[in-house]
């Protein structure tokens, strides 16, 4: 085939013309027309540039995508939107804090929420199909955002790309191809799509790899400390036969990630290199899908690679197929018709055999709505572009991190692990002080990291714990975090009233806490201090602030604590014993269990130190099942010569009785059997074959899907015809509520823990 859509990627593609250039003279192609579709003189004016991203082309491959994006919208709103749980997310009356982007903007009764989402449902549908497009992507788009903004904890880097695509459809000509809309009007059936249409895609998808690229730039990545818990996975275990999981973690996962994000949007761009894009693309997508909780995303962008091959690609792939499928598959004649979306230059020719007839009449050259077009495709780049780095206007976003997480495409590039978060109210009438549970009225946890959200969270439980006889409280919250395997330290000033602390989106807040980068150093030295330990012995490293202090208790399971300054100049005080001790670096003291201490840091720079501990109780357990099993192997290979006490005898019927722990009378002997139990179940989930894993998966989904669908239909009747008596609405909650025969409600969240027996 003739050099066409060479660059298939991030401005322009040259379909159209070639389609017709194949049926004219044979045209001499400038060299950079070749690499990228275009030549120079279609960028030295404006009558040129406008016909360019106007340019007539193939509608086919935008088609393809419109139906792929589509249907994995219609499995999103059933997944990640929330479809299958928004019972419990929105229940009338529930006492919950809200995060949403703007105050003023809150949830809708309950089974409102859920004609909502029918909306969207229907809307994603209609995409999928080309169903009255324009109405489809309206009614998708507006249910879409209307969510999206009503809950920043949900904000994530790919739900703010579905939207933008969403948007992008809305104006596109994509039910040009394979749609419903095509049968029902011929006229656009198979017409051509101007080429802004795959311009505005391309760049996209281009930006979304290529600015994760640049983001990953930062020093923690580099260094290998964003994502260093993922080199443990299985999926990275052919990588070990030949690397130490460091070099796994710093060369494959972190090494990787940069290299391919920065060169993905290049290597689909261009024909010579696009095949090892697609390799290497559909390989990180898969990996991507089985490492991180995503819902759709890996395969929606496994969705959009085929935008950067060329647009008729769709044509030649099913015209591989039997004759006897066509009627149900995408059309294959190679010919698009003519579209007013488009300008044609005066020499195309629209028909599909030139001879036969002279060529159809063109549409008028630079319309308004090509025009039109063309700033829309250039100022949404350009938007694009800037937004990502907005922050200096968005300044009270700004935490550690710039910005709501979400719209910067900084995917993955902090890891963020929380040690301890103290939530103080004060009743400003009495000044009576107490606390709250962490994260009480809420459903999410990410307030904790959000100067905003913290806000918010501090304005809500203002107005709820009058409730509780609390008046006019304060509230002070104490949250400490680690971000990317630093010190464990403070992100909010301790000191301040949350209820009165001034905040506004275009300033930064004067309570947040600064990061102490400069001991991000000692990260280094965290290793070699862990990697002295034993295994029972766990550590936890701490920086603070000058004048602060944390205030601690000791669990009585951790029997052996100690203190050990690294930097700086603490005070402890042991609050029972009414005693002080100051401390040095190096120096370190024993704390009590089962009681309160205080940590104060009293030198002029900020303290360093790390708590030193092991588990007593959870040793002494490990100790005891350590004896139970090999007394179990003595017993099962015939070497236990001395009869077992009634208390053990359940170790024998362990193998053939499900329920052996039930009849034990030892709780010792009766967790070390439930943890045998749940062990074996682990390990047979782990070992299942393909077929075996599919059905599981699908059993799992099916069930998920039924009781959205369900809990729809009840609510769709509750609007039409009013709310049923309350024992029949509970027998068709109970019902929408079934699992899977062999499993009750919480098997699968047992089975999160067995290899650590975290239930212990």
């Amino acid at each position: 085939m003739e050099a066409r859509d060479t660059t298939a990627g991030a401005l322009v593609s040259s379909d159209g013309e070639e389609q017709t250039a194949k049926k004219d003279t044979p045209q001499i192609k400038s060299k950079m027309e070749k690499i990228f579709g275009f030549r120079k003189e279609d960028l030295t004016s404006w009558h040129s540039l406008v016909t360019l991203l106007n340019r007539p082309t193939d509608p086919a491959s935008l088609g393809i995508f419109r139906c792929l994006f589509g249907l994995l919208m219609v499995i999103d709103i059933t997944q990640e939107r929330g479809l299958s749980h928004l019972d419990f997310k929105y229940l009338d009356g529930a006492p919950v804090c809200r995060f949403p982007l703007f105050n003023v903007l809150q949830p809708l009764p309950l089974d409102w929420m859920y004609l909502v989402y029918v909306v969207m449902f229907f809307g994603a549908l209609g995409i999928m199909l080309g169903c009255f497009y324009r109405l489809s992507c309206l009614m998708f788009i507006s249910t879409y955002w209307y969510i999206f903004f009503l809950d920043k904890t949900a904000w994530n880097n790919h739900s703010y790309l579905y939207g933008l695509i969403g948007f992008q459809l809305t104006f596109m000509d994509a039910n040009r191809y394979w749609s419903i809309d095509g049968l029902r009007r011929p006229s656009i059936r198979n017409a051509h799509a101007p080429l802004w249409n795959y311009t505005l895609l391309r760049t996209q998808i281009f930006i979304v790899y290529f600015l994760a690229g640049i983001k990953k730039l930062d020093a923690d990545w580099v260094e290998g400390y964003s994502m260093s818990y993922l080199a443990h996975h299985w999926l990275f275990d052919p990588f070990k036969v030949i690397l130490p999981v460091e070099l796994v973690n710093l060369l494959v996962v972190h090494g990787g990630g940069l290299f391919l994000d920065l060169t993905a949007g290049y290597l689909l761009f261009f024909d010579a290199t696009r095949p090892y894009g697609f390799f290497f693309v559909s390989y990180f997508h898969c990996m991507n899908s089985q490492l991180f909780s995503i819902g759709m995303f890996s395969y929606t962008m496994l969705a959009t690679s085929p935008l950067f091959c060329y647009a008729d690609w769709p044509r030649r792939f099913f015209a591989r197929f039997p004759a006897f499928l066509r009627a149900i598959l995408p059309i294959t004649s190679p010919d698009p018709q003519p579209s007013t979306s488009c300008v044609y230059n005066s020499t195309q020719s629209t028909s599909t055999d030139p001879q036969e007839s002279p060529p159809v009449a063109k549409a008028p050259k630079l319309r308004l709505k090509h025009k039109l077009a063309a700033i829309f495709t250039i100022l949404y780049i350009t938007e694009q572009l800037f937004l990502p780095y907005s922050h200096f206007i968005t300044q009270g976003y700004n935490n550690w991190t710039n910005g709501l997480y979400g719209y910067s495409w900084d995917m993955m590039v902090h890891s963020r692990s929380h040690q301890h978060v103290k939530i103080t109210y004060k009743d400003g009438t009495t000044g009576d002080t107490g606390y709250l549970n962490p994260g009480v009225f809420t459903q999410s946890r990410r307030w904790k990291d959000h100067g905003d959200m913290l806000k918010q969270y501090a304005t809500c439980l203002n107005h709820f714990l009058p409730r509780y006889n609390i008046s006019d409280p304060e509230i002070y919250f104490d949250i400490w975090v680690s971000i990317n395997e630093r010190f464990q330290q403070r992100i909010f000033d301790p000191r301040v009233d949350v209820v009165k602390a001034d905040w506004s989106p275009f300033r930064p807040s004067t309570w947040l806490m600064p990061l102490l980068v400069d001991l991000s150093p000692w990260r280094t030295k965290f290793q070699e201090i862990e990697g002295s330990l034993d295994n029972q012995t766990e550590i936890v490293f701490i920086a603070d602030f000058p004048g602060l202090h944390l205030e601690n208790f000791v669990s009585e399971d951790l029997g052996n604590t100690s203190i050990s300054v690294l930097q700086g100049k603490v005070n402890v005080e042991i609050v029972e014993e009414m005693k002080n001790y100051t401390l040095q670096p190096g120096e370190q003291i024993k704390v009590p269990a089962g009681a309160y201490h205080k940590v104060y840091t009293v030198s002029e720079d900020p303290s360093c130190y790390m708590y030193i501990y092991v588990n007593t109780t959870e040793a002494a357990l490990q100790e005891n099942f350590t004896k139970l099993y090999e007394l179990q192997e003595r017993v099962r290979n015939g070497t236990e010569t001395e009869p077992l006490p009634p208390e053990l005898q359940p170790l024998i019927a362990a193998d053939g009785d499900e329920g052996s722990e039930v009849n034990a009378t030892d709780p010792i002997v009766q967790l070390f059997l439930k943890r045998q139990r749940r062990m074996k179940a682990v390990k047979k989930r782990r070992e299942a074959g393909a077929l075996e894993r599919l059905e599981r998966f699908a059993v799992k989904k099916y069930y998920t899907i039924r009781r959205g669908f369900l809990m729809t239909a009840i609510a769709m009747r509750n609007l039409a015809v009013g709310l049923p008596p309350l024992e029949q609405l509970t027998r068709e909650v109970a019902f929408a509520n079934m699992k899977e025969p062999q499993a009750d409600a919480n098997q699968d969240e047992r089975l999160k823990d067995e290899v650590d027996h975290g239930e212990l």
